[in-house]
C-alpha cells in the first residue's frame, strides 16, 4: 500500500508542476521518488516520510538556486532601451519648469525633459540619455 501512496504522490506533484510550470513542486516529485524507493525497500512509514522530507529539502536547497540562475532571463533589453544614445528632434520647446517638451524619434512622438534642466528650443537635435517612465531624458547637442 505504501508504494501505491508514493506513486500517487509522484503523479500528483508532476501534475501540479505541469499546471504551474514554474519549478514549484518538482522538488517534491524527487522527494516522493525517494519515499517510493524507501517503501519498496520495506522501510516503515515514518522512515519513508523522513526520506521524502530530507530529499525534498536537499533538492530545494541545492538545485533551486542553480535552476533559477540558469533559467532567469539576463536583463532583456526592450525596444525602448534601444533609443538610448539616439538622436531625437525636438518638436516642442522643452522646459522642465513648465513641464513642456515633445520630441520625435523613430516616427513616434515622446514627452521630453532636459537632463540638465536647461530649456531646449524647438527644431533642436538632442541625444536620448535615459528613459524615465514614458519620458525621454535628453541632452541638447552642442
Amino acid at each position: 500500500m505504501d508504494v501505491t501512496l508514493w506513486l500517487v504522490a509522484v503523479i500528483a506533484f508532476i501534475v501540479l508542476e505541469a499546471v504551474t510550470y514554474q519549478l514549484v513542486s518538482v522538488w517534491f516529485v524527487i522527494g516522493s521518488l525517494g519515499g517510493l524507493v524507501a517503501a519498496a525497500l520495506g522501510a516503515s512509514l515514518p522512515v519513508q516520510i523522513a526520506v521524502f522530507v530530507i530529499v525534498s529539502a536537499l533538492m530545494l536547497a541545492i538545485l533551486r538556486p542553480l535552476s533559477m540562475k540558469l533559467l532567469k532571463p539576463k536583463g532583456l533589453k526592450t525596444n525602448v532601451d534601444g533609443l538610448i544614445g539616439q538622436d531625437v528632434l525636438i518638436t516642442e520647446d522643452v522646459s522642465n519648469i513648465a513641464g513642456t517638451g515633445k520630441g520625435k524619434i523613430g516616427g513616434m512622438t515622446w514627452t521630453v525633459r532636459s537632463e540638465s534642466g536647461e530649456d531646449i528650443p524647438e527644431n533642436t537635435v538632442a541625444t536620448v540619455m535615459r528613459i524615465e517612465g514614458v519620458k525621454l531624458i535628453v541632452k541638447a547637442k552642442s
